[in-house]
């Protein structure tokens, strides 16, 4: 897809809803929400806007990004696989991989690939277990804890987690869709040898489009923010879509705009524009 730069023109109003990812997106250096991310999101929500953080992290690891927001919003955790009210403290939707699946999947993938190890995001997320081999196995604290064979089981999974360190991340891909495809989703974040699955029909688009619909909200009034392949099922889904300058190239590709990078408050820059009214869907910033 190309973008092409547009004149700026005055924005009617804001999208309804402001979706984004925050690993890579909305964190920057050292995985910090910057102040100008914060403010940028803090006047869009004064605005009229509601803002949801749609992310791979379980909830435990959301409490620093909150404490940095200066903010309390809703959230999308493990890829959709639960739904968080940070006000409340709870879990208003779970939905977990059946668990004969999680155990189809590690039997399968460990006949493909001997020497994988897995972690589970289990109890809703608010848990996750891994297996002996997994690095930080034996750190506990933030949620975190080890688990050893034969199996995960501490609750349901929203989230299983398989790594091979060594693996390209796109063979490895492949390979992991190819033999469990028809079990769970599967997608990455981009770390080598690392890929992530979920419920199959869960990803972040369709967890997205079903808090948009509670909402009243349709997917023509919905603003999302990402930069891996596992954002591209709500960039491909919201109405408007914008890509950071440090995205994967599938982003870029089901991106309609592209932001300036993480690291240079690409999300904040982006809100600026059009809460001055100096930007419109398809006025590309980077």
């Amino acid at each position: 897809m190309t973008h092409s730069p547009l004149p700026p023109l005055p924005l009617p109003a804001l999208p309804r809803l402001i979706a984004t990812d925050l690993d890579g997106t909305l964190l920057g250096a050292g995985g910090a929400v910057s102040t100008r991310n914060a403010v940028a999101l803090r006047r869009a929500a004064g605005a009229g806007a509601t803002v949801v953080l749609v992310t791979g992290r379980s909830q435990p690891r959301l409490r620093d990004v909150y404490s940095q927001l200066g903010a309390r919003y809703l959230a999308i955790c493990a890829n959709g696989g639960v739904v968080y009210d940070p006000v409340e403290e709870r879990v208003l939707a779970c939905r977990p991989i059946a668990p004969e699946d999680v155990h189809q999947v590690r039997l399968r993938l460990r006949e493909r690939v001997p020497e994988v190890v897995f972690a589970a995001h289990v109890e809703c997320g608010g848990r996750v277990l891994y297996e002996p081999g997994w690095p930080g196995y034996r750190e506990v604290g933030d949620g975190r804890s080890p688990a050893g064979p034969p199996d995960l089981a501490g609750g349901p999974v929203v989230k299983l987690q398989a790594r091979a360190p060594g693996h390209e991340p796109e063979p490895f891909t492949a390979l992991v869709a190819e033999t469990v495809g028809d079990l769970v989703e599967v997608t990455r974040q981009g770390y080598r040898g690392l890929i992530e699955m979920s419920r199959r029909g869960v990803t972040k688009g369709s967890a997205l489009a079903t808090v948009a619909d509670e909402l009243g909200i349709s997917a023509e009034d919905v603003l999302a923010f990402g930069d891996m392949p596992n954002d591209v099922p709500m960039m491909r889904w919201a109405g408007w879509s914008v890509a950071v300058a440090n995205a994967h190239p599938e982003v870029r590709a089901a991106a309609e705009e592209v932001t300036l990078a993480n690291v240079q408050d690409g999300v904040g820059v982006y809100l600026e524009r059009l809460l001055d009214g100096r930007t419109r869907p398809g006025a590309a910033t980077a």
